[in-house]
């Protein structure tokens, strides 16, 4: 096969196959599997539900309730988590145990399609249809439907978001939107991640385009972190967002040595998160203490 042959191969490789590149469900080893999905006992959480949501077009998605830690000092607010490309919800129940002990808060952990214990397979239309049967979960569940919705994205949980709340700000029930290492395109991700492929870009249906989107979003404010140490997603992608976001009220904060998965680790992570929270959503009446 001569050179021309091999470069038709990778890209057509690179165009079927993008799907598995974008979402890599599997990973780490074992995340598709009963054992592999960690329970939020494992966490030290007992108030919470482990639940199967239907999709209007038949998916199964697997979703954790969580209930804040202390009902004394419980708020009336609820956060929609959307996680990143690979693993699955019970990789990130930690994170949900800090926001649901530092801010009182109700915490859904949605699994996309396809992902963990989720049934279907994960694509861009897929995955909204998910994020917004998570949305109308909360909104039509009796101990949520009146609560302050927060929705928080992680990475690929970022463009989830964006396009989420982009859709749904008018019904004035989602109180703010927080964005973690996210990027501005799919297409515009590709020369950084996979270098190989920075021509054949265009060519990616998977487009995830945020910087088209977050712009759109006028009513509800925004808290950006970002990990300026970011390996995956370079971080100009954060800044440029920050800089086309519309939103009357955007809140920038860095964190120096965070890295793509780990940013979340690091000093202050959750001081940012109390404050915009305290201030933006519930209001300076609603003060909470925050675990460092």
């Amino acid at each position: 096969m001569g050179f021309s042959g091999l470069v038709s191969l990778g890209v057509g490789l690179l165009y079927w196959k993008q799907n598995e590149l974008i979402y890599p469900r599997g990973l780490p080893a074992g995340s598709r599997t009963e054992e592999g999905v960690p329970k939020p006992t494992q966490c030290g959480i007992s108030d919470y539900e482990d639940l199967k949501i239907l999709t209007p077009d038949g998916e199964t998605l697997h979703a954790y309730f969580i209930r804040p830690a202390n009902s004394l000092h419980a708020k009336a607010l609820t956060f929609l988590m959307f996680h990143g490309n690979a693993g699955n919800i019970g990789h990130r129940v930690p994170i949900a145990r800090a926001l649901q002990e530092s801010l009182g808060c109700n915490v859904l952990m949605l699994e996309y399609r396809g992902y963990g214990l989720s049934t279907g397979t994960p694509d861009e239309n897929g995955l909204m249809i998910d994020a917004q049967t998570g949305l109308d979960w909360i909104r039509n569940r009796e101990e949520t439907k009146d609560t302050k919705i927060v929705v928080y994205g992680q990475s690929l949980g970022g463009a989830v978001s964006i396009k989420l709340v982009a859709q749904n700000q008018k019904a004035g029930d989602i109180a703010g939107l927080i964005l973690e290492n996210t990027f501005t395109s799919i297409r515009k991700l590709i020369p950084s991640v996979i270098p190989v492929a920075r021509y054949i870009a265009p060519l990616c249906h998977q487009q995830w385009t945020s910087d088209e989107v977050l712009p759109q979003i006028t009513k509800v404010p925004i808290l950006f972190l970002s990990g300026l140490k970011d390996e995956i997603v370079p971080p100009p992608h954060m800044k440029q967002l920050y800089s086309i976001c519309k939103s009357p009220t955007k809140i920038w904060k860095e964190l120096p040595d965070g890295m793509h998965n780990d940013s979340v680790g690091k000093p202050f992570y959750f001081n940012y998160v109390r404050d915009f929270v305290n201030d933006e959503v519930l209001g300076k009446q609603f003060q909470v203490k925050v675990m460092d």
